[in-house]
């Protein structure tokens, strides 16, 4: 039935303009704004709609993954742009957030509304 749907994935953010800036100018992905809505537009011609909330509550899983060449020098692209990686009790992790032991090396971050993003070697 949805077989020649373009379908695309969603997640609400409590501050649009924040979001925008986080995920066009600190990320550097391509992004189109309508409706007060924000459109990302991935590689591959996927999309995201990022939509406003006021009693947005963030995400407690990754609502996003950026697969990557490089893991570590993303991570540290992340981190001098000012992102703070993630870390999760029971993970193990190295100094830089990074996971390498349960599939592929893995980094989580979090947006400006707390949603959980991961970049990931793959």
């Amino acid at each position: 039935m949805f077989r020649d749907s373009h379908a695309f994935s969603g997640f609400s953010a409590n501050d649009i303009p924040r979001a925008k800036e986080f995920y066009g100018q600190t990320l550097g992905l391509e992004i189109t704004e309508d409706n007060d809505m924000l459109t990302l537009h991935l590689a591959g011609g996927g999309t995201v709609l990022i939509y406003p909330k006021e009693n947005h509550e963030p995400a407690s899983f990754t609502v996003l993954n950026f697969p990557v060449s490089d893991v570590d020098a993303a991570v540290d692209s992340l981190t001098k742009a000012g992102v703070t990686m993630e870390r999760y009790e029971g993970f193990n992790q190295d100094e830089r957030g990074i996971m390498r032991d349960q599939g592929p090396p893995i980094a989580w971050f979090k947006d400006p509304a707390g949603n959980v993003v991961a970049v990931l070697q793959g």
